[in-house]
Protein backbone atom coordinates (compact mmCIF):
# COMPACT_ATOMS: atom_id res chain seq x y z
CA UNK A 1 0.00 0.00 0.00
CA UNK A 2 1.30 3.48 -0.81
CA UNK A 3 1.86 6.11 1.83
CA UNK A 4 -1.18 8.14 0.79
CA UNK A 5 -3.46 5.13 1.08
CA UNK A 6 -2.03 4.36 4.50
CA UNK A 7 -2.66 7.96 5.55
CA UNK A 8 -6.24 7.68 4.34
CA UNK A 9 -6.81 5.16 7.10
CA UNK A 10 -5.70 7.63 9.75
CA UNK A 11 -7.58 8.74 12.83
CA UNK A 12 -10.68 10.99 12.63
CA UNK A 13 -8.66 13.79 14.19
CA UNK A 14 -6.05 13.59 11.45
CA UNK A 15 -8.79 13.68 8.84
CA UNK A 16 -10.70 16.57 10.39
CA UNK A 17 -11.55 19.27 7.89
CA UNK A 18 -11.58 16.97 4.88
CA UNK A 19 -14.56 17.03 2.56
CA UNK A 20 -16.61 14.01 3.67
CA UNK A 21 -17.79 13.44 0.11
CA UNK A 22 -14.27 13.09 -1.27
CA UNK A 23 -12.72 9.74 -2.15
CA UNK A 24 -10.04 10.18 0.51
CA UNK A 25 -12.51 11.02 3.24
CA UNK A 26 -14.82 8.18 2.30
CA UNK A 27 -11.97 5.73 2.73
CA UNK A 28 -10.94 7.39 5.97
CA UNK A 29 -14.35 7.03 7.62
CA UNK A 30 -15.83 3.53 7.18
CA UNK A 31 -19.09 4.67 8.78
CA UNK A 32 -19.88 6.88 5.78
CA UNK A 33 -18.47 4.59 3.09
CA UNK A 34 -20.75 4.57 0.12
CA UNK A 35 -21.48 1.65 -2.11
CA UNK A 36 -19.86 1.01 -4.57
CA UNK A 37 -16.09 1.31 -4.60
CA UNK A 38 -14.46 2.18 -7.93
CA UNK A 39 -11.14 0.51 -8.73
CA UNK A 40 -8.99 1.31 -11.76
CA UNK A 41 -6.42 -1.39 -12.61
CA UNK A 42 -3.39 0.03 -14.42
CA UNK A 43 -0.03 -1.38 -15.49
CA UNK A 44 2.73 -0.43 -17.92
CA UNK A 45 3.07 -3.68 -19.86
CA UNK A 46 1.09 -2.73 -22.96
CA UNK A 47 2.52 -4.13 -26.19
CA UNK A 48 0.97 -1.74 -28.74
CA UNK A 49 1.42 1.43 -26.66
CA UNK A 50 4.25 1.13 -24.10
CA UNK A 51 3.83 3.06 -20.82
CA UNK A 52 0.23 3.77 -21.81
CA UNK A 53 -1.11 4.90 -18.39
CA UNK A 54 1.58 7.59 -18.19
CA UNK A 55 1.07 8.89 -21.74
CA UNK A 56 0.59 12.66 -21.68
CA UNK A 57 -2.84 14.00 -22.63
CA UNK A 58 -3.62 17.71 -22.22
CA UNK A 59 -0.76 18.10 -19.77
CA UNK A 60 -1.55 15.15 -17.51
CA UNK A 61 -0.94 11.38 -17.56
CA UNK A 62 -3.78 9.34 -19.04
CA UNK A 63 -4.39 7.51 -15.75
CA UNK A 64 -5.08 10.84 -14.04
CA UNK A 65 -7.78 11.65 -16.61
CA UNK A 66 -9.42 8.27 -15.99
CA UNK A 67 -9.23 8.82 -12.23
CA UNK A 68 -10.86 12.25 -12.61
CA UNK A 69 -13.72 10.86 -14.70
CA UNK A 70 -14.32 8.15 -12.09
CA UNK A 71 -14.37 10.70 -9.26
CA UNK A 72 -16.81 12.84 -11.26
CA UNK A 73 -19.19 9.86 -11.44
CA UNK A 74 -19.90 10.59 -7.78
CA UNK A 75 -20.91 7.08 -6.75
CA UNK A 76 -18.15 6.21 -4.29
CA UNK A 77 -14.44 6.35 -3.49
CA UNK A 78 -11.96 5.78 -6.30
CA UNK A 79 -8.63 3.94 -6.06
CA UNK A 80 -6.07 3.11 -8.74
CA UNK A 81 -4.61 -0.42 -8.44
CA UNK A 82 -1.18 -0.78 -10.00
CA UNK A 83 2.08 -2.72 -9.87
CA UNK A 84 4.08 0.34 -10.92
CA UNK A 85 5.31 3.02 -8.53
CA UNK A 86 5.32 5.69 -11.26
CA UNK A 87 1.58 5.19 -11.87
CA UNK A 88 0.81 5.40 -8.16
CA UNK A 89 2.92 8.55 -7.85
CA UNK A 90 1.14 10.23 -10.77
CA UNK A 91 -2.26 9.65 -9.16
CA UNK A 92 -1.11 10.64 -5.67
CA UNK A 93 0.40 13.87 -7.01
CA UNK A 94 -3.14 14.95 -7.90
CA UNK A 95 -4.57 13.97 -4.51
CA UNK A 96 -5.81 10.55 -5.56
CA UNK A 97 -5.46 7.17 -3.91
CA UNK A 98 -3.44 4.25 -5.21
CA UNK A 99 -2.54 0.78 -3.95
CA UNK A 100 0.37 -1.36 -5.04
CA UNK A 101 -0.55 -4.86 -6.20
CA UNK A 102 1.48 -7.89 -7.26
CA UNK A 103 3.15 -7.98 -10.65
CA UNK A 104 2.11 -11.53 -11.56
CA UNK A 105 -1.66 -11.21 -11.96
CA UNK A 106 -2.96 -13.02 -15.06
CA UNK A 107 -5.80 -10.51 -15.56
CA UNK A 108 -7.19 -7.18 -14.47
CA UNK A 109 -9.90 -8.98 -12.53
CA UNK A 110 -7.30 -10.70 -10.35
CA UNK A 111 -5.61 -7.35 -9.70
CA UNK A 112 -9.03 -5.94 -8.85
CA UNK A 113 -9.69 -8.68 -6.30
CA UNK A 114 -6.34 -8.15 -4.57
CA UNK A 115 -6.81 -4.37 -4.48
CA UNK A 116 -10.29 -4.75 -3.02
CA UNK A 117 -8.95 -6.73 -0.08
CA UNK A 118 -6.18 -4.17 0.49
CA UNK A 119 -8.48 -1.15 0.36
CA UNK A 120 -11.50 -2.66 2.09
CA UNK A 121 -10.49 -5.71 4.16
CA UNK A 122 -13.54 -5.34 6.41
CA UNK A 123 -16.00 -5.70 3.53
CA UNK A 124 -17.73 -2.34 3.90
CA UNK A 125 -18.30 -2.21 0.15
CA UNK A 126 -20.32 -5.00 -1.41
CA UNK A 127 -20.09 -3.65 -4.96
CA UNK A 128 -16.90 -2.90 -6.87
CA UNK A 129 -16.75 -1.11 -10.22
CA UNK A 130 -13.87 -1.91 -12.56
CA UNK A 131 -13.04 1.08 -14.76
CA UNK A 132 -10.34 0.37 -17.32
CA UNK A 133 -7.31 2.63 -17.08
CA UNK A 134 -7.26 3.40 -20.81
CA UNK A 135 -10.58 5.30 -21.04
CA UNK A 136 -9.56 8.95 -20.55
CA UNK A 137 -12.61 10.35 -22.36
CA UNK A 138 -15.25 8.25 -20.60
CA UNK A 139 -18.46 10.04 -19.61
CA UNK A 140 -18.82 9.90 -15.80
CA UNK A 141 -22.56 9.36 -16.22
CA UNK A 142 -22.09 5.97 -17.82
CA UNK A 143 -19.83 4.87 -14.97
CA UNK A 144 -22.74 5.61 -12.65
CA UNK A 145 -25.17 3.85 -15.01
CA UNK A 146 -23.15 0.64 -14.83
CA UNK A 147 -24.28 -0.16 -11.29
CA UNK A 148 -28.01 0.17 -12.09
CA UNK A 149 -28.67 -3.52 -12.91
CA UNK A 150 -27.34 -4.56 -9.51
CA UNK A 151 -30.57 -3.23 -7.98
CA UNK A 152 -31.89 -6.59 -9.20
CA UNK A 153 -30.70 -9.22 -6.70
CA UNK A 154 -30.57 -11.84 -9.47
CA UNK A 155 -27.77 -9.98 -11.29
CA UNK A 156 -24.19 -10.92 -10.40
CA UNK A 157 -22.28 -8.59 -12.74
CA UNK A 158 -23.36 -5.43 -14.57
CA UNK A 159 -21.77 -3.87 -17.62
CA UNK A 160 -22.44 -1.48 -20.53
CA UNK A 161 -23.04 -1.58 -24.26
CA UNK A 162 -23.85 0.79 -27.11
CA UNK A 163 -25.55 0.38 -30.48
CA UNK A 164 -23.10 -0.13 -33.35
CA UNK A 165 -23.69 2.46 -36.06
CA UNK A 166 -20.61 2.03 -38.28
CA UNK A 167 -20.94 -0.82 -40.75
CA UNK A 168 -17.25 -1.72 -40.62
CA UNK A 169 -17.45 -2.34 -36.87
CA UNK A 170 -20.13 -4.98 -37.26
CA UNK A 171 -17.61 -7.44 -38.74
CA UNK A 172 -14.57 -6.20 -36.81
CA UNK A 173 -13.34 -8.90 -34.38
CA UNK A 174 -11.82 -6.18 -32.21
CA UNK A 175 -15.33 -4.87 -31.55
CA UNK A 176 -16.85 -7.29 -29.04
CA UNK A 177 -20.59 -7.81 -29.44
CA UNK A 178 -23.05 -8.60 -26.70
CA UNK A 179 -25.99 -10.86 -27.49
CA UNK A 180 -28.89 -10.41 -25.12
CA UNK A 181 -32.58 -9.90 -24.66
CA UNK A 182 -34.41 -6.92 -23.20
CA UNK A 183 -35.25 -7.13 -19.49
CA UNK A 184 -36.00 -3.46 -18.83
CA UNK A 185 -35.65 0.06 -20.23
CA UNK A 186 -32.25 0.28 -21.98
CA UNK A 187 -31.18 -2.96 -20.30
CA UNK A 188 -30.22 -6.35 -21.67
CA UNK A 189 -29.56 -9.69 -20.05
CA UNK A 190 -26.40 -11.05 -21.65
CA UNK A 191 -26.66 -14.49 -23.24
CA UNK A 192 -23.27 -14.40 -24.98
CA UNK A 193 -20.33 -12.23 -25.99
CA UNK A 194 -18.58 -12.73 -29.31
CA UNK A 195 -16.12 -11.20 -31.73
CA UNK A 196 -18.29 -12.36 -34.63
CA UNK A 197 -21.15 -10.45 -36.20
CA UNK A 198 -24.13 -11.49 -34.08
CA UNK A 199 -26.98 -11.98 -33.60
CA UNK A 200 -28.32 -12.76 -37.05
CA UNK A 201 -31.40 -11.04 -38.49
CA UNK A 202 -33.01 -7.63 -38.28
CA UNK A 203 -32.25 -5.41 -35.34
CA UNK A 204 -29.36 -3.56 -33.72
CA UNK A 205 -25.96 -4.98 -32.88
CA UNK A 206 -24.42 -3.94 -29.59
CA UNK A 207 -20.80 -3.03 -28.89
CA UNK A 208 -19.78 -4.28 -25.46
CA UNK A 209 -18.02 -1.69 -23.29
CA UNK A 210 -15.54 -3.37 -20.95
CA UNK A 211 -16.58 -1.68 -17.73
CA UNK A 212 -17.94 -3.97 -15.01
CA UNK A 213 -19.74 -3.60 -11.70
CA UNK A 214 -19.43 -6.75 -9.59
CA UNK A 215 -21.13 -7.82 -6.44
CA UNK A 216 -18.25 -8.49 -4.10
CA UNK A 217 -19.20 -12.15 -3.73
CA UNK A 218 -19.48 -12.48 -7.51
CA UNK A 219 -15.96 -11.10 -8.03
CA UNK A 220 -14.57 -13.49 -5.42
CA UNK A 221 -16.27 -16.40 -7.16
CA UNK A 222 -15.24 -15.25 -10.63
CA UNK A 223 -11.50 -15.09 -9.93
CA UNK A 224 -11.59 -18.61 -8.49
CA UNK A 225 -13.19 -20.10 -11.59
CA UNK A 226 -11.06 -21.96 -14.14
CA UNK A 227 -10.91 -20.60 -17.68
CA UNK A 228 -13.94 -21.54 -19.71
CA UNK A 229 -14.01 -23.29 -23.06
CA UNK A 230 -15.60 -20.35 -24.88
CA UNK A 231 -13.40 -17.90 -22.99
CA UNK A 232 -10.30 -19.60 -24.41
CA UNK A 233 -11.78 -19.70 -27.91
CA UNK A 234 -13.04 -16.11 -28.08
CA UNK A 235 -10.37 -14.71 -25.71
CA UNK A 236 -13.11 -12.95 -23.74
CA UNK A 237 -12.83 -13.24 -19.98
CA UNK A 238 -16.50 -12.42 -19.32
CA UNK A 239 -17.56 -15.68 -20.98
CA UNK A 240 -16.12 -17.50 -17.96
CA UNK A 241 -18.89 -16.01 -15.83
CA UNK A 242 -21.64 -16.97 -18.26
CA UNK A 243 -20.32 -20.51 -18.61
CA UNK A 244 -20.44 -20.81 -14.82
CA UNK A 245 -24.10 -19.75 -14.76
CA UNK A 246 -23.52 -16.22 -13.46
CA UNK A 247 -25.89 -13.52 -14.67
CA UNK A 248 -24.58 -10.44 -16.48
CA UNK A 249 -26.89 -7.55 -17.38
CA UNK A 250 -25.90 -4.56 -19.51
CA UNK A 251 -27.18 -1.00 -19.64
CA UNK A 252 -27.46 0.46 -23.14
CA UNK A 253 -25.76 3.87 -23.25
CA UNK A 254 -25.32 6.41 -26.03
CA UNK A 255 -21.72 7.39 -25.31
CA UNK A 256 -19.07 4.94 -26.50
CA UNK A 257 -15.82 5.77 -24.69
CA UNK A 258 -12.58 5.80 -26.64
CA UNK A 259 -10.27 3.01 -25.54
CA UNK A 260 -6.64 4.03 -26.07
CA UNK A 261 -4.70 1.06 -27.44
CA UNK A 262 -2.59 2.54 -30.24
CA UNK A 263 -0.66 5.75 -31.00
CA UNK A 264 -3.54 6.80 -33.28
CA UNK A 265 -6.01 6.34 -30.40
CA UNK A 266 -3.77 8.44 -28.18
CA UNK A 267 -3.72 11.31 -30.68
CA UNK A 268 -7.50 11.15 -30.97
CA UNK A 269 -7.86 11.29 -27.18
CA UNK A 270 -5.53 14.29 -27.06
CA UNK A 271 -7.67 16.08 -29.62
CA UNK A 272 -10.94 15.28 -27.83
CA UNK A 273 -9.72 16.42 -24.44
CA UNK A 274 -8.11 19.57 -25.85
CA UNK A 275 -11.48 20.51 -27.37
CA UNK A 276 -13.24 19.87 -24.06
CA UNK A 277 -10.84 22.16 -22.25
CA UNK A 278 -11.41 24.94 -24.76
CA UNK A 279 -15.17 24.63 -24.23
Amino acid sequence: MTSRTAAARGSPARDAGRDPTSSTAALAHPSIMSDPLILIPARLAATRLPSKPLAEIAGEPMIVHVWRRAVEAGIGPVVVATDTAEIAAAVEAQGGLAVMTRTDHPSGSDRLAEALEIVDPDGNHDVVVNVQGDLPTIDPEIIAAAVTPLADPQVDIATLCAVIHRAEEMDDPNVVKIIGHTVGPNRLRALAFTRARAPWGEGPLFHHIGLYAYRRKALARFVRLPQGELERREKLEQLRALEAGMRIDAMIVEDLPLGVDTPADLERARTLLAVRRLN
